[in-house]
């Protein structure tokens, strides 16, 4: 943890500053709670406004970074939400001077993390003896993901608010450029979802039980061509129309 954020965290430092967590019951918001020590509620308007001076420091998604170009709809309403918010930050960044650093998670994973991501749900069924479901992206590939340990993206998040320059604006009124920062929070390196119940069964010590997974592998134009090849040798082939 950087100077600046561990003297944030003492609320009588003259030299620190306070940091508002929105949501600090989340996933990844509870791990930076716990890492700022001291985590507070606001409900204080004045004392507010006065956190909101210095930067702000915002997360979006990696969902928002992978549709195929700008004109693709958002696949979902998670994904325009995180689009709108970073559309909307960036103008209040131009117009009232607002400090901004946008941080981009890749499939966040570890303690208290979310049930319904793969490495959870698996763990527990392989513990149960339940079959393992692997499926295939919609092109017939691999699903791949950039798994990001937890602890890492606290670190991340913590060097955000340590390089934060303060806010420009004051009373809605902007004196000039303020910061606008994006940067990704990753591993940079997408492990196969196969890969993750291969390396549960070894630290579990339990086989893990894989579905059977259903995977067309033929196509309207090969399905089709054997049908024609088929339909030729049964019933011939001597009725075809000249022209």
């Amino acid at each position: 943890m950087g100077k600046t954020v561990k003297s944030s965290v003492n609320l009588r430092s003259k030299t620190g500053y306070s940091v508002l967590i929105i949501g600090a019951a989340g996933f990844i918001r509870t791990h930076i709670s716990a890492a700022l020590k001291r985590p507070r509620d606001i409900n204080d308007a004045v004392l507010l406004n006065k956190l909101f001076e210095p930067a702000i420091v915002s997360a979006s998604s990696s969902s928002v970074r992978k549709r195929p170009n700008i004109s693709t709809p958002p696949a979902s309403l998670y994904t325009a939400t995180k689009k709108a918010g970073e559309e909307i930050s960036h103008t209040y960044n131009h117009i009232y001077g607002l400090s901004l650093t946008g941080l981009m998670f890749f499939t966040v994973y570890g303690l208290w993390g979310r049930l319904d991501m793969a490495y959870f749900f698996f763990t527990k069924d392989i513990l149960k003896g339940k079959p393992i479901p692997i499926f295939e992206s919609s092109n017939h590939g691999i699903v791949a993901r950039d798994f990001t340990y937890i602890d890492d993206i606290v670190k991340g998040c913590l060097g955000a608010l340590d390089t934060a320059e303060k806010s420009t604006g004051s009373g809605g009124k902007k004196k000039g450029a303020a910061q606008f920062r994006i940067f990704n929070l990753g591993n940079a390196m997408p492990v196969p979802v196969s890969d993750i119940a291969s390396i549960l069964e070894k630290l579990l010590k339990v086989k893990a039980k894989w579905e059977f997974g259903y995977k067309p592998t033929t196509d309207l134009q090969m399905g089709l061509k054997k049908f024609v090849r088929w339909y030729e040798k049964y019933y011939g082939s001597g009725n075809r129309s000249d022209h």
